[in-house]
């Protein structure tokens, strides 16, 4: 479980890798939208990385580019989400990766935990 605790500029958590302060205000913590899409970020980042090993696919790195869109008439809510993947690798094929990007997709947490409530598109490609 975590505890969240209330400060005068948000609330804020003890994890195990140190504090996490979470505020609207961009000089004195984290955004709630920032953590939210570096929840999708990092569980698709993390679990992409895992498949494309088991893959035996090599890879020097992964940067993902994120855009979303918003809905202001509606609480500001996140309803669009597109996850550009570009994988540095001298071995893979187009077709891997898409087949990698499908099983990410398929197995992380956090977009099949939002995905009947936002739009998450997703493309891949090699450098």
């Amino acid at each position: 479980m975590f505890q969240f605790q209330m400060n005068t500029d948000g609330f804020q958590t003890k994890t195990e890798f140190g504090d996490l302060q979470i505020s609207t205000q961009n000089e004195l913590g984290y955004r709630p939208n920032q953590l939210f899409v570096a929840s999708i970020v990092g569980c698709s980042g993390l679990t992409l990385q895992k498949i494309l090993e088991k893959m035996r696919i090599s890879f020097a790195d992964i940067h993902i580019a994120t855009n979303m869109e918003r809905n202001p008439d509606i609480a500001n809510r996140i309803e669009k989400m597109h996850l550009e993947f570009t994988v540095i690798s001298t071995n893979a094929t187009e077709g891997k990766l898409e087949k990698a990007l499908e099983l990410t997709i398929k197995n992380c947490a956090m977009i099949q935990s939002v995905n009947n409530n936002i739009t998450i598109t997703e493309t891949i490609k090699k450098e």
